[in-house]
């Protein structure tokens, strides 16, 4: 079944929740999700969390590949509420999450000074990225809350030949520039990539530089490729400049791009700026982007 189709077929999935629908879409799952809860139990926790839901928007909030699988959220129409599902080619059901999003207005729509321009060329997939934690895993954490992981995608795959090889991966080996002008400020290079599903998480960002901006703003490019840093602390770079390549080193479990801009150079202190991309309206989780 491809993509489009399964999320087609998945959309009776709110409307289920929303009209108590709950033996049905308990039948739908799979023995595995069954076998962690009963139905009176799924029954019970999914009719109190949609009891101030009055509906879920039109339109998925993404749809992502997850596996062998396609990963689809929801947001209900107050933006409060979330779901997600993991579908598998056959249309079963192998996991639901129902979940409060937190919300933060003030920086959600505050964008930052500076403008950047992607930080590669070509098509690259947003995997995770948006204002809700559920489209973005990085927002639950003020330091990195509108930080985005990209990769490449072909034809629903990250990846051609073996799984296991970094080299295997359509990622892997890109190069990766500045995003705006500024001076670097921190560089590290020698860190090895990981074996894919393996990660470091000693050395969280990997391999990465880190760009001064001015206007106190400061862009991580994170997980490159052990050794590709073309850059030394001190330099000055300018826009499109290339910094390096793509990699899976620190805490990847496959080639990807991390990329945030902060707003102090010490990054667990920071805060994460909501970026201004040239060009580029508002951007999240399932979007294909051109750099």
């Amino acid at each position: 079944m491809e993509r489009h189709d399964r999320a087609a077929l998945a959309g009776w999935i709110p409307t289920a929740f929303l009209s108590g629908a709950y033996q049905q879409l308990y039948e739908a799952c799979s023995v595995s999700f069954r076998e962690q809860l009963s139905l009176e139990e799924f029954g019970t926790f999914a009719s109190q969390f949609h009891q101030e839901v009055k509906a879920y928007q039109a339109r998925p909030a993404s749809i992502v590949p997850w596996g062998g699988a396609l990963r689809i959220v929801w947001v209900d129409e107050s933006g409060q509420k979330g779901l997600s599902t993991a579908i598998s080619q056959s249309g079963e059901i192998l996991g639901l999450r129902l979940t409060h999003l937190s919300s933060f207005p003030e920086t959600d729509e505050a964008l930052s000074k500076g403008t950047y321009r992607l930080p590669f060329t070509g098509e690259w997939f947003i995997y995770w990225g948006g204002t809700n934690e559920l489209v973005n895993y990085h927002y639950a954490y003020p330091s990195q809350r509108y930080a985005f992981d990209f990769l490449v995608m072909k034809n629903g795959q990250t990846y051609f030949g073996d799984p296991k090889h970094n080299e295997s991966y359509f990622a892997f080996g890109q190069p990766i520039l500045a995003p705006a002008s500024g001076t670097v400020l921190k560089v590290s290079n020698a860190i090895a990539d990981n074996e894919p599903g393996i990660v470091n998480e000693a050395y969280a960002a990997g391999n990465f530089v880190e760009i001064d901006h001015g206007n106190k703003e400061y862009s991580l490019l994170a997980h490159l490729r052990c050794g590709s840093v073309t850059v030394q602390t001190g330099d000055s770079v300018l826009q499109g400049q290339l910094i390096g390549q793509c990699g899976n080193s620190g805490n990847s479990s496959e080639p990807h791009l991390h990329m945030q801009v902060s707003d102090s150079s010490d990054l667990l202190l920071a805060r994460s700026v909501r970026i201004r991309f040239a060009g580029i309206d508002r951007i999240e989780q399932g979007d294909t982007v051109r750099g």
